[in-house]
Order: structure tokens, then sequence, then C-alpha cells
């Protein structure tokens, strides 16, 4: 097999790589960056020595985690590319993070900021709820094995130590690093598979929140008495809700230890919440099920055919084709903070009229629905509750037709993501001046923005709004008023329904 692109000539089977630096090495092997030749993106490359595995069980160990992280399309978990397998060595392909790992961040900086803690946090569960909602427990959640990335947004890795959850089965095998393992591992119990990576995360939070582990001994006896007693120390200078959530998740009894779906309703948990995370991912096999028709034509370009490109995604093969379509999906997703940054990339240039012809308006008064409301909109039994507008309609037209209805108006906005914006409104705008506003992708101003210096607070109101997409494959649009009267913020939510309505 002959080098290609400017490939690693003395390593054929990377014909595809340019290998750079090492990055750290292992029990096993060595972790080197390299240049994907047909797309430009960065990756790491795990080469793993097959004589430094001396079983089978460790061999299987890392069949598992590919298997695991070949199904995970999830903005806080590694991303696994291809593996390839020489008779010498294993090379696993995957996602760069350039930042390194949480632990030594916490090590440079001691204890953290509470919001900065939470940050972390948030994405840590969002990441650990996915495994669980695919049916994957960690088993192995420590600082180590969580990365950041250039913008420290957390990266869940390592998935060796996993095993897939199946009904009615319980995990026998005590692993993990003991100072993260909940007492039923370390007591060798039988556990279902959710519960210990909850104790991992609530450690966790403690090292992120303390500086310092809540259970900690050189001597491994000793460590493991301390860990099935649950007995430790929460330092004075943690907030009521973290000290109240702490103990939730370090509960020795498992089965009355806190759950993920819990965790997310605990009011420390949820404040300050990024909008993305609130809402929950499509399972893997779902999203993988849809296909990118620019990115299918940008792989296309690179000199793969067509068809055998669909057909290996659609079956999930690894090759070079589909490699590259999915290094080009990652990193055009890298600029946005949610869970549709594959799905609405393209800059917002075009107008469809008609996007809601079912358009419906659902209000919610705190976790329930208002009796008025119900009447109205009556709900499917499958859903709680659910607020905004509704569409089945692709996300970049919708989009298209949010914003030009923004530009009629006159509201001005600032994007944040592909999909998320912060607006500003001002009820008493003079209309006329529309003829000299501006749009661009992202930003639009009117030549009123002068003004906004000398309106008064009461006269304006600020929102952000952001484009989510639903468990059926909807798409719900939410406005979410940051300043401003609330009355004056729901007279424009009328007159932008209304505006949507309308036939364009």
């Amino acid at each position: 097999m002959s080098s290609r692109g400017g490939g690693t000539t003395d390593t054929p089977f990377l014909r595809n790589y340019r290998l750079g630096k090492t990055l750290g090495h292992g029990s096993f092997g060595k972790v080197k960056i390299a240049e994907h030749l047909q797309t430009g993106h960065k990756v790491a490359i795990k080469i793993l020595n097959r004589r430094k595995m001396k079983t089978p069980d460790m061999e299987e160990k890392l069949r598992r985690e590919i298997k695991i992280c070949r199904l995970f399309v999830h903005p806080h978990v590694i991303r696994l590319y291809e593996v390839i397998e020489t008779p010498s060595d294993i090379y696993v392909v995957m996602e760069y993070v350039k930042s390194g790992e949480l632990f030594d961040y916490i090590v440079e900086k001691g204890r953290l900021q509470e919001d900065e803690a939470r940050h972390f946090f948030q994405q840590i569960i969002a990441g650990v709820e996915y495994c669980h909602r695919n049916r994957v427990v960690h088993r192995d959640l420590k600082p180590e094995n969580l990365l950041l990335d250039a913008r420290r947004n957390v990266k869940i890795a390592d998935f060796g130590l996993s095993n897939i959850m199946r009904d009615g089965h319980f995990l026998k095998t005590s692993c993990g690093s003991p100072n993260y393992a909940a007492p039923e591992v370390v007591s060798g119990k039988l556990y279902a598979g959710p519960e210990v990576d909850v104790w991992s995360c609530g450690v966790i939070l403690y090292a992120l929140l303390c500086g310092t582990l809540p259970f900690d001994d050189e001597n491994i006896p000793n460590l493991f008495k301390k860990i099935k007693s649950g007995l430790y120390t929460l330092p004075s200078h943690l907030s009521a809700g973290a000290r109240d959530l702490i103990p939730r998740m370090l509960i020795v009894d498992p089965m009355k230890r806190i759950t993920m779906t819990d965790i997310r309703q605990h009011q420390w948990f949820k404040t300050h919440l990024p909008r993305y995370l609130a809402v929950p991912p499509p399972d893997a096999m779902q999203h993988l099920k849809k296909l990118d028709e620019e990115i299918l034509q940008q792989v296309m370009r690179m000199g793969f055919d067509r068809d055998q490109l669909l057909e290996s995604l659609q079956k999930r093969l690894q090759d070079d084709a589909t490699v590259a379509y999915y290094l080009v999906y990652d990193n055009r997703s890298l600029a946005s903070s949610g869970y549709l940054a594959a799905e609405f990339q393209e800059s917002v240039d075009g107008y469809s009229p008609g996007l809601f012809p079912n358009l419906d308006l659902q209000l919610s008064t705190g976790n329930g629905i208002s009796q008025e409301a119900n009447l109205r909109h009556p709900f499917s039994k499958e859903k709680k509750w659910l607020v905004g507008l509704q569409s089945p309609a692709n996300p970049r037209e919708i989009m298209n037709q949010v914003l030009r209805t923004l530009q009629e108006l006159n509201v001005r906005w600032k994007k944040i993501g592909h999909y998320n914006m912060k607006c500003l409104w001002c009820h008493d705008l003079d209309f006329h001046s529309m003829a000299s506003n501006h749009m661009n992708d992202d930003h639009f101003i009117s030549n009123a923005t002068a003004l906004s210096t000398h309106l008064q607070p009461q006269t304006a109101v600020k929102f952000e709004m952001q484009l989510y997409k639903t468990p059926d494959d909807k798409y719900l649009l939410d406005l979410q008023r940051i300043s401003g009267p609330q009355f004056l913020f729901l007279d424009f939510c009328a007159v932008f329904i209304m505006q949507l309505e309308a036939p364009q």
C-alpha cells in the first residue's frame, strides 16, 4: 500500500494521514496528532501495540470502546472516526481535542468558581445522560477522562471500561478508578449501571468545587472503607444549592441515590443552563440516518463516488469516504453550540413562504400547562409540556422566514449561533425607516440604531430566540425575554406570530 498525498511513507497503513507530534503515552501505546490529508482537519490517533495487550481481554476492552464510540454523535462525547488494524498495532483515529484534560485544569486552578464548575458539570451530565439514553454506562468517569476543547467545552473520552446496558442484566465487573468508584463497585456487588456514573459525577462535582476529593487515602483498603461508609466533609464555602446536590449524588445506597433525571431538575443544575442542553439530543441511530447534501457534494469533489458513499453511510461502513464525510460534518459544526449544528449551516440568504401552515402556540405556566391553553391546544398523550412555535419544515427554511419576519418588524439582532440569536425590539420605532435598514448573515441593524441610546428602558425589549429540535423530528422556535416590560414582550410575540401566519 503506497503513501498518498504526502502521507507517512514509513506507515503505509496511515496513507490518509500525516502524523505529527506525540500528545501522550499510555499503558499500551501512545497518542499522536495527525492531519487528515483529504480534508485538512486535525485528528488524534491512538497507536496501541498488540504485544503490550497480553491477554485477549485487553483487546476485547478496546473493541468494546470502538463499538460504542462509533455510534456516538454528541457535542460532549469524543468522536471516533476509524480503526486501522495491522499485525503489530491498532490505530484508533479520534477527534482531536486541543486543551488537554479537565484534571490538569483543576490542578492548575485549584477549586473553581461555582459558575465555571457548573458549566463543566452541566456538559458532563448532558454527555453521560446521552450515553445512558443509548444504553451505555461509562463506569470510569474521572477528570482524567474528561477532555477540554479549545473553547473549554467538555468531551467525555475513554469508553474502554464501558458496557452495553441490557434490560434485566447487571454488571458484575469491578472496575474504574478507586477514588471515583461507587460503594457497590468497590464492594463487588451487582449494579445496573447508571447509578455508578451518578456517584462518579458527584465526586467530580466535589473536585470541581473544592479542589480536593471527598474520599482519598493512599492505603487502598482504607480508601474503600471511606467510600463504603459514605463519610466526607462539605467545605463551608459551598453554596446552599451545591450542599444539597452533592450529598444526593453520594448516597451509599444506589436505590436511594439521585437519578440523572432528578439532577437535571435540581435548581443548582438548572441555573444558567445553556439553551441547547435543555433539550434531549436525538439518539445515536436516529442521528446517523440523516445525511447532509452539502457535505455529500463536498466529499464527492474529493473524488469519491456518490452511490458508493451513500451506501457506505447507510450501512455505517468504515472507509475513506465515510471518514471524510464525518470529519467535514463535525468540523463544520464546531462554530455552533447545539444539536442542530449540522442541519442549519448555510447563510440565511433565501426565503420560503408558508412554512407554518399549522402554527401552534402553546403556553405553559411553570412546569405545566395553563387550563386555557390546554383547552385551545390539547396535547398528545406522550407530551407532558411544550412551549413555542412548532413546524415540520426544514430548519434552514424556518430561519429564513423568521429572519425575514424580524426584519419586517424592525427588530435588530445579533447571531450567537446559526439558530440562536439575541434581539432588540423598540415598540415606538419609526417603521418608515425600513428602507435604509441593512441586513447580513450575522446581524441586522436599522438606521434607528442611534436612537437606542436615547430610548427609555420601558420602550424596548431584549429577548433571545432559539430553534430546537424535538424528539419527534419537528422544530420548535422559542422566544425568551431578557429584559424589558413583560407585557410589551407579549405584545411583540403576538405581532410576530401574526406576521408569520400572514400570507407572504
